[in-house]
């Protein structure tokens, strides 16, 4: 049944359905558009438009089709209404004839669109915020696992300064935070409702659109009718957050891809989040972080996509806007997937400590410890990193590290270096001497880890 067919004489082409019937992805939405249907029933009332035998009528089949959404026992599938809006009508005229056909009363497919998927969106902020708390309990918890575990920190992808893995795992604990808090302003500023705004240009009924908000659970209703209907900022800001977590999730996955490898040899992945090879036996491969790394692309594409179909737009509503529905919910899911399955990765990882401390100790990483020794002595900095820099040229010439140079060597460099350097060129010294806010010192990390796992037993 389309909710337009009076002043047209023929049917629509199998192939303009195929491209513009919405229902195989706007199903989704059915509960919010249910939802939203019993409050403009009320507010029909409320206006005189319906009497209460008709609005309780409604009401009770609306509330009875929406169980039968919530347990999965409406079936679209079989369906040939053109989407989600059409699909709730014909069975409410199915249910109760006239009186189903007069809902529509004063509302437009545009503003209830734009309602049913601010609540689906709103809805789903709040569980993928519960998939990122538990990411974030899952580096705390891997974090605590090995508090004085030490591995070699990298900028370009060589050896830089030793660094403790809890760091590590606090690094990404901010950025997921920071993703939490994108989540958090989203919300904030979906949280108006444009139901009442008609096609674009209001309704004629004297509804409460303060009412109908309060009722859906907004802050508010949209201010104005032209923006409401054509608005998807939202659905932008949505796409923008999930690009930059899954950008975040990449991240780690590639770290973690590096730490698991053969070469790096620092961890173990479990058995549960890898696979293994169809020809060679001996393989284990990391899948999992490989598919988290992979899926970025498509969810980047969705907000690619949907930035390019907006920006030529004119006001108010153009059918164009429909494409952005697909691109949102298959990037929900796919975030909410890849936010579960690295918590899965990290409770399954095993660090081997002893080799992660012999990479840190390796590439002359204490080097920074020796200029600022010499810094100690009263030389300027940069003259001691050059100093440094001379005496990691005779460590390469000799073949041992800095630390195993004898003294006569180190003072043929510079004849204030003493017996007193040997203890600052040890790892733990290197490491534990940054101990300042956001440092990677023992003291600091662990801090800065109860702290965190306190704020979030806190919210639970």
């Amino acid at each position: 049944m389309a909710l337009w067919g009076g002043r047209f004489s023929a049917g629509s082409s199998s192939m303009f359905r195929q491209v513009n019937d919405s229902l195989p992805f706007d199903q989704v939405m059915a509960v919010q558009d249910l939802q939203g249907s019993v409050v403009w029933s009320r507010a029909l009332h409320k206006a005189g438009v319906l009497s209460a035998d008709e609005q309780a009528q409604l009401e009770s089949a609306l509330n009875e089709l929406t169980r039968q959404a919530e347990a999965g026992e409406l079936d679209f599938a079989a369906s040939t209404e053109e989407d989600i809006h059409s699909f709730v009508e014909a069975a409410l005229i199915d249910k109760l004839g006239d009186v189903g056909r007069k809902l529509h009363t004063g509302r437009s497919r545009n503003d209830q669109v734009a309602t049913d998927f601010r609540l689906w969106v709103r809805e789903h902020i709040d569980s993928l915020r519960q998939d990122l708390t538990a990411l974030v309990r899952a580096l705390l918890n891997t974090a605590n696992r090995h508090r004085d575990a030490v591995i070699p920190g990298y900028t370009h992808l060589q050896r830089a300064q030793p660094i403790l893995f809890a760091h590590w795992c606090l690094a990404y604990v901010e950025m997921f935070k920071r993703d939490l808090s994108r989540l958090d302003d989203l919300r904030k500023r979906l949280n108006q409702c444009p139901l009442g705004s008609g096609a674009l240009a209001g309704t004629t009924y004297p509804v409460d659109r303060h009412e109908i908000a309060q009722q859906l659970g907004f802050d508010g209703p949209c201010l104005n009718s032209l923006d409401a209907v054509s608005d998807r900022d939202f659905v932008l800001e949505l796409l923008f957050g999930a690009s930059t977590s899954m950008m975040h999730i990449s991240r780690m996955a590639e770290d973690l891809i590096f730490y698991n490898s053969g070469e790096a040899g620092f961890l173990q992945l479990g058995d549960e989040v890898t696979s293994g090879s169809s020809l060679m036996p001996q393989k284990k491969n990391p899948d999992a972080l490989e598919l988290m790394r992979g899926k970025c692309g498509r969810v980047f594409g969705a907000l690619q996509g949907l930035l390019v179909t907006m920006k030529g737009l004119p006001l108010a509503y153009n059918k164009d806007m429909q494409e952005d529905k697909e691109g949102a919910i298959d990037t929900v899911n796919q975030w909410h997937c890849c936010l579960c399955i690295a918590s899965e990765v990290l409770d399954s990882l095993s660090l081997n400590e002893d080799r992660c401390r012999e990479a840190a100790a390796q590439g002359f990483a204490n080097a920074t410890e020796l200029a600022d020794y010499l810094v100690g002595k009263g030389i300027p900095f940069r003259t001691g990193h050059d100093i440094a820099g001379q005496v990691v040229l005779k460590a390469l010439q000799q073949g041992c590290a800095i630390e195993d140079l004898p003294l006569t060597s180190l003072q043929a460099v510079c004849d204030k270096i003493d017996e007193d350097v040997y203890p600052v060129l040890q790892l733990e010294y290197g490491v534990n001497k940054r101990n300042i806010l956001g440092g990677t010192s023992t003291e600091t990390v662990v801090k800065a880890l109860y702290q965190e796992l306190e704020a979030l037993d806190k919210q639970d």
